[in-house]
């Protein structure tokens, strides 16, 4: 056999496997998309109040609300949560109130439930 024709023979088997590769990266891609989604938009993230204090908050520009120290808030990413130490609602809790994708970022396992313990420190529930 000449050189060109072993050296055509050699690669066929590596040109079969790239395309092999080429048709699983196309086939995963819309997989791995899906798995980005977030799981919490539906039910919402549910936030318990860890600080042993009782919180007041305001949801999207709503009237100022009791949050009881051990109580769950539930905050969907169209919501806009504030929560104040005072009960008329004028000092803030958090000096960065955290959005909705602060609190999905905290929760590691998915399971939509973190928690605001003493000095506003956020972790996972």
């Amino acid at each position: 056999m000449s050189p060109l024709t072993l050296f055509i023979v050699k690669r066929s088997p590596f040109q079969k496997m790239l395309h092999v590769l080429i048709a699983m990266t196309f086939t995963l891609s819309p997989l791995l998309a899906l798995a980005e989604e977030d799981p919490c938009q539906g039910t919402g993230i549910f936030i318990g109040n860890q600080t042993g204090l009782e919180l007041w908050y305001t949801r999207n520009g709503g009237d100022c609300t009791i949050w009881v120290h051990h109580h769950i808030l539930i905050i969907k990413p169209e919501d806009k949560l504030i929560v104040f130490r005072d009960l008329i609602c004028k000092t803030e809790y958090c000096p960065n109130n955290p959005t909705y994708q602060v609190y999905k970022s905290l929760d590691a396992n998915q399971n939509c439930r973190v928690r605001i313990l003493p000095q506003c420190a956020l972790s996972d529930m």
